[in-house]
């Protein structure tokens, strides 16, 4: 082969080489634009989507606002109480007590809301069973680190169950009698209330409120207004201390005193002479490991011939109760009582209740209950009663 044909050849193969790199690299240019273009719009994507984040963002942020700035403080809460019910000398009821419903808010560290909202036997109106009741509504206030006040609607600071009356709180499954004829629970009033602890385990309370105004039959319980349009002819003044210095150990002591309980006579046919009224009440409870034994003592006297004619003049009442916690799902218990709102009269008009019953726990704040009573004295009847409780 001569070099004038191997010199040929080898320009031909470069010419050759040269025109694939030239379409390779055509060919690559076009992938890397095409590429290129796929990168773009997938950045144009991705602005977008930017945008739809941040416009999200901004939306929850304002909804924190509006609505978890707002709500973060409050709280919900409640109860409620199914009841059956069934004595020898009347017809067996089935009855949904008391559904509640409590609302609370902070609105800083020292300065709270709180309010109870209650329907009481399923269904309320004209005619109906039932009633729709708003027994607290109140703002509390720190003045300090010792004192406290309340203004508004709230519980009198008295008894055992007036102030914490949620069915896994207490043994039985109606409210004892003492507590719900004598003091007369659940009682609430308008006004202003003080609290004070002046050291550990002591607590003082004050409180200037609205008042009983009792019919012609001068019965305490009766004598609830509810603060609906209530007569305010003569307030109520009510300091209660109480003692828990000790652990398990709470003693109290409440006296209330009212210029005149009849709120002047407006019920009665004709004006009557003032009749102011004191309660004195006393309690005590005391637990030792599993075993809790609950103590009270109350006592109205009224005076002014009315009552007394009536033989109401004293209404006094009291119960000891012992229960013992057997498991963390099961607890029993005992109570004797006895209440009288006749007790000035010369007849013998006390009403003795004998109770023992279980309470079964489903959860710490959702029980099964179940007791016997013997009720004796003015009253001959026996019964069972079962019931179904909740709070949270």
């Amino acid at each position: 082969m001569n070099k004038t044909l191997i010199a040929s050849v080898i320009a031909t193969l470069l010419t050759s080489n040269a025109a694939i790199a030239s379409e390779e690299t055509v060919e690559l240019r076009k992938v890397i634009t095409q590429q290129q273009e796929v990168l773009k719009s997938l950045e144009q994507r991705l602005n977008e989507t930017e945008k739809k984040l941040e416009a999200t963002a901004d939306q929850v942020e304002v909804v924190t606002e509006s609505t978890g700035g707002m709500f973060a403080n409050t709280t919900i809460g409640g109860y409620g109480e199914l009841h059956y019910n069934n004595y020898e000398d009347q017809d067996a009821k089935i009855d949904f007590h008391r559904f509640v419903l409590f609302f609370g808010h902070e609105f800083s560290d020292s300065i709270r809301f709180f309010s109870e909202f209650e329907l009481e036997h399923s269904i309320a109106g004209e005619g109906k069973s039932g009633e729709v009741e708003l027994e607290q509504a109140y703002v509390e206030v720190d003045i300090n680190e010792a004192t406290s006040s309340k203004v508004g609607l709230f519980l009198i600071p008295v008894g055992i169950i007036n102030e914490t009356h949620e069915p896994p709180t207490f043994y039985g499954v109606e409210r004892n009698g003492v507590e719900k004829n004598i003091i007369p629970a659940t009682w609430w009033e308008a006004g202003l209330s003080f609290n004070y602890k002046p050291v550990g385990g002591v607590s003082l309370d004050g409180a200037v409120t609205s008042g009983l105004e009792v019919g012609d039959d001068f019965k305490i319980r009766n004598g609830r207004q509810k603060v609906a349009k209530a007569t305010a002819e003569n307030l109520a003044y009510t300091g209660r201390v109480k003692y828990t210095a000790i652990t398990g150990l709470e003693l109290a002591a409440t006296v209330q005193y009212q210029t005149d309980i009849t709120q002047g006579g407006n019920n009665f046919d004709a004006p009557i002479d003032t009749a102011d009224a004191t309660l004195l009440e006393a309690h005590a409870v005391y637990q030792v490991n599993d075993f809790t034994v609950r103590a009270l003592y109350a006592r109205w006297d009224i005076n002014g011939d009315e009552a007394k004619a009536l033989g109401r003049d004293e209404q006094t009442g009291w119960y000891l109760e012992p229960s013992y916690r057997i498991s963390e799902k099961v607890g029993v218990f005992a109570r004797y009582a006895e209440y009288d709102n006749n007790a000035g009269n010369s007849d013998s008009t006390t009403v003795e209740s004998t109770n023992v019953g279980v309470s079964y726990f489903l959860h710490e704040d959702v029980v099964l209950k179940a007791d016997y009573e013997d009720l004796g004295g003015s009253i001959d009847s026996k019964g069972f009663n079962l019931g179904f409780g909740y709070q949270f």
